[in-house]
């Protein structure tokens, strides 16, 4: 094979209109003439740097592989000639380049946080407005995004005193997998806006700590490469669960689908909660810039771009999602995933009954972290409908609590009233801040509140957790008596208005 054409910095420059367009990605130089105006992002940001370097701009969004996957290798034209880098021209930034952002704030060193919420406040300060906005966001007036947290507060312990607690044991089993604490990593989208590595990096910080990340249709990376950056394992499935988002057009997720399957992960958590996203009105409000505009997911087919309704990035990355998926459609899962299913996104007794009955393995308990139907009910409050509506589900699946956990208390409690695991997402996307190392931080912090909570509680282990060590009388009027309304009837409305 020839070894790559050597053009210089002056050569590329000739290159830099719409008809006739070049760019320099990491030393290699690319054919962008008839790809750009596909671009999901638009012309405009590849026009901004045609002729020069978009290594920056293209490495801050953009997983190393995605040209070579995209372009074909006859639109590799060559690679830059070093040793022109003196053209002045070359070093000036491009015209209309927004000037970098000088944060007021900077991150405190890792070791002076203490607790989740801190690893939030150093977010808001010092993470890209938009990216904050874009994982801080919930439905409308927040309601349900409260409620999450604050029920947690609304139940009590009732600790047992005078028990040996001086070894406690936080380990557990998630599908099958052991875990050093009955935490997941939640999936959520485009984790490279935070960090450069975005899901590699949550995946080596959750591994080390003995989690397991389940990793979103819509991350940043691919999934080989999210598995990939993993150690190998001695025995069993990777320490990933992998989160699926039906497409329309089923075929791309069937191809998915094998993908994953053909990494050795073998269980598939089925988003049920989001056939469209909610309005988030805080995502709105902040408009993507030109470098956010078409953010590369694994699925390639979001194409998040500003409209005339806003920047929201949960509402414009989602059209590819399929509005018509329902029950009928599991058997179409099973015939294309032999592994576990779990449905992520049960809000009410009944459908957690209909997901037992159907022979699923687990359910995920969350309403989207109040992202999408707000006033929906809070994660520990659907826990109390299920023991009131449904018990028998206890026995027949795997029950995960997700939504406003952010302390070793809520997991304990949780934990408590018969959850397998909780899932967090939030705290891990605001813990990457800081790379594989505030990943890890987090969790050790989470086991270290766990494994107090325990000792108070009066419990070594958590096979001891049962529901007569919390208190839930707060609440207890707040969980539905029956299916339908206790005493409201569904009344007959005209189909049209009477003439």
């Amino acid at each position: 094979m020839a070894e790559p054409k050597l053009l210089s910095t002056q050569q590329i420059a000739e290159h830099h209109t719409a008809k006739d367009l070049w760019i320099v990605v990491d030393g290699q130089v690319w054919d962008m003439t008839e790809f750009a105006p596909e671009h999901p992002g638009g012309i405009g940001i590849i026009l901004q740097y045609a002729g020069r370097d978009a290594s920056q701009p293209y490495n801050e969004i953009h997983a190393p592989s995605l040209l070579n996957k995209t372009l074909t290798p006859s639109k590799l034209v060559g690679t830059l000639d070093t040793s022109t880098l003196d053209d002045e021209s070359w070093a000036k930034p491009p015209p209309q380049q927004n000037p970098k952002v000088q944060l007021k704030n900077e991150k405190p060193p890792l070791f002076n946080l203490l607790s989740t919420h801190d690893f939030e406040a150093v977010a808001e300060k010092t993470l890209a407005p938009k990216t904050w906005a874009f994982y801080s966001s919930a439905a409308t007036d927040l309601v349900t995004h409260k409620a999450n947290r604050s029920f947690f507060d609304r139940i009590w312990f009732r600790p047992r005193v005078l028990r040996d607690i001086r070894t406690r044991d936080t380990r557990a089993r998630i599908m099958g997998q052991d875990v050093e604490v009955p935490v997941m990593c939640s999936p959520a989208a485009m984790a490279k806006l935070v960090h450069p590595d975005g899901e590699k990096a949550i995946a080596k910080g959750c591994q080390r700590k003995g989690i397991i990340q389940c990793v979103s249709t819509n991350a940043s990376f691919p999934i080989d490469e999210i598995a990939s950056s993993l150690a190998p394992t001695q025995n069993g499935p990777p320490p990933l669960f992998f989160q699926l988002y039906v497409s329309k057009t089923r075929s791309d997720s069937e191809a998915l689908l094998r993908q994953v399957w053909s990494l050795g992960i073998r269980t598939v958590f089925l988003t049920v909660d989001s056939p469209l996203a909610g309005k988030r009105e805080a995502d709105e409000r902040v408009r993507m810039d030109n470098d956010q505009q078409g953010i590369p997911m694994m699925t390639g087919v979001g194409k998040p771009m500003n409209d005339t309704r806003g920047g929201g990035l949960g509402r414009l990355t989602g059209s590819f999602i399929d509005e018509g998926l329902d029950w009928s459609d599991l058997p179409w899962l099973r015939r294309h995933w032999k592994g576990r299913i779990v449905l992520k996104g049960i809000m009410c007794a009944e459908d957690a009954g209909r997901a037992a009955e159907e022979g699923l393995d687990g359910i995920v308990l969350s309403n989207h972290g109040g992202r999408n139907l707000d006033t929906s009910p809070p994660a520990i409050l659907i826990l109390l409908d299920l023991h009131r509506n449904a018990p028998h589900v206890f026995d027949k699946l795997e029950v995960y609590v997700d939504g406003g956990i952010r302390r070793g208390t809520d997991i304990l409690k949780a934990i408590c009233l018969g959850a397998t695991a909780v899932s967090l997402g939030r705290p891990f996307l605001y813990s990457l801040n800081y790379g594989p190392e505030g990943v890890e931080y987090l969790i050790d912090m989470l086991k270290d509140e766990l494994s107090v909570a325990m000792a108070l509680v009066g419990i070594t282990s958590l096979d001891q957790a049962h529901p007569g060590l919390v208190n839930t009388n707060d609440v207890d009027h707040l969980v539905p008596t029956t299916e339908g309304h206790p005493y409201a009837k569904k009344t007959r409305r005209p189909l049209k208005a009477m003439l």
